[in-house]
């Protein structure tokens, strides 16, 4: 199915499960920029859009109807997406507008939804940008086969503790993190070596390799 067909399938049947103001809101606010969103950026990383919920009906901290650009649901995450555009996130924004957004973005993370941002410039000029950024979120939640990509969940958690380390890594790095043994934390970082994922550093005596460190190309897989 291309994306014109899934898309259309997409909004009627969230349209169909709704009534009242929150069809409305579906009709007036899934627009240029989430439509942009899921051209640009979501159907080309997932190829459906399973789970994924446009303007979803939450309640802020002040008992107030919001409604969330997109909210992705599964069984282990609850993820709000927002659109940005800098004129309405920036320029049109007085200092209570701000304080409202973070103050709604804290309380959604207290009520248990992960939230993350795109830039509308970066959903229309750079998709691969935010395609690769999401990636790595939704990695955390989905089976290799589902991002595409061959990796273990051994190999991906290597390579996000080297990112949160922001230094070479070494084996015993790995040992600690996950629980595995010296010789089994050389073996995974070797093998991710070999697949240019990593590249070793040498001791002093230039024999041993004895840290490691991560290539860019390793992001990909998050």
């Amino acid at each position: 199915m291309d994306f014109k067909s899934a898309h259309r399938l997409f909004l009627d049947h969230h349209l169909t499960e709704r009534s009242g103001e929150r069809r409305d809101r579906l009709e007036r606010g899934h627009r240029e920029a989430e439509q942009l969103f899921c051209r640009n950026v979501w159907w080309p990383l997932r190829q459906n859009f399973d789970h994924l919920h446009p303007e979803y009906e939450v309640t802020d901290w002040r008992g107030l109807t919001y409604f969330c650009d997109f909210v992705w649901i599964t069984p282990y995450v609850k993820l709000v997406i927002e659109i940005k555009g800098f004129g309405p996130h920036v320029q049109d924004m007085d200092r209570r507008k701000f304080c409202r957004e973070l103050n709604r973005e804290t309380f959604l993370t207290a009520m248990g939804f992960q939230v993350i941002s795109f830039a509308y410039d970066d959903v229309a000029q750079r998709p691969e940008l935010c395609m690769t950024l999401l990636r790595m979120v939704l990695g955390r939640y989905t089976s290799n086969s589902e991002i595409g990509t061959k990796i273990t969940v051994v190999d991906r958690e290597i390579i996000r503790l080297a990112c949160t380390l922001g230094r070479p890594i070494r084996p015993i790095d790995v040992s600690s993190h996950l629980g595995l043994d010296h010789r089994t934390a050389v073996k995974a970082l070797g093998l991710l070596c070999d697949q240019h994922l990593f590249e070793g550093i040498t001791g002093t005596d230039g024999k041993r390799i004895v840290r490691y460190t991560l290539q860019s190309s390793a992001i990909r897989h998050l």
